[in-house]
């Protein structure tokens, strides 16, 4: 995967945390933290999209219960 380098200013305070992140072991650097942190945000917003996708749908099969198809039936 083709990477860009970015620049960002965060606060001091999130910085030791990183930091102190990095000193457990939990990253290797904190170029790794961003991105894994950056990863599961973007992974939390898709399952967040996901949800309330089927909540929409949910909420239209209820309305229209002849179109649900058994689970049996599909697997």
């Amino acid at each position: 995967m083709a990477t860009t380098q970015v620049q960002v200013r965060i606060p001091e305070e999130l910085v030791e945390d990183l930091d102190r992140w990095i000193a457990e072991g939990r990253f290797s650097s904190r170029s790794e933290a961003v991105k894994t942190i950056v990863a599961l945000y973007t992974e939390r917003e898709r399952t967040r999209k996901f949800y309330d996708l089927l909540q929409k749908e949910s909420e239209g099969a209820g309305k229209r219960p002849e179109s649900l198809i058994p689970l049996k039936d599909v697997f």
